[in-house]
């Protein structure tokens, strides 16, 4: 399994409208990717206008295959709600209780 992490600031008072946007826009358009497995949505406790999203992949050529064709798009929906663009970084996922990965099986 492979994931990617979006750190997005949010633009001050707008932390509402982005996680509407990302479940009402963003998430239909992730769901209907090939490889899809799971988002999720972090919101900071201490600065509520920084927020983590994680999504969740079979293998790493589906999460850069939605890089390359979904995520110019996703990136201009967000962009009114943020303060400037995302910083994307890529993982394989080495344990996940809630997706049964142990370590050492990661795509």
């Amino acid at each position: 399994m492979f994931t990617r992490v979006v750190e997005c600031n949010i633009r001050p008072g707008k932390t509402n409208e982005f996680t509407t946007v990302v479940r009402d826009q963003v998430l239909p358009i992730l769901q209907k990717q090939t490889g899809f497995v799971d988002e999720t949505l972090l919101v900071s406790t201490s600065d509520p206008e920084q927020v983590l999203a994680l999504s969740f992949w079979r293998n790493r050529e589906d999460a850069e295959r939605y890089s390359r064709e979904q995520y110019p798009r996703i990136a201009s929906i967000l962009q009114p709600v943020l303060t400037h663009d995302p910083t994307v970084r890529a993982f394989d996922v080495a344990h996940s209780v809630s997706h049964k990965i142990a370590a050492g099986k990661a795509a």
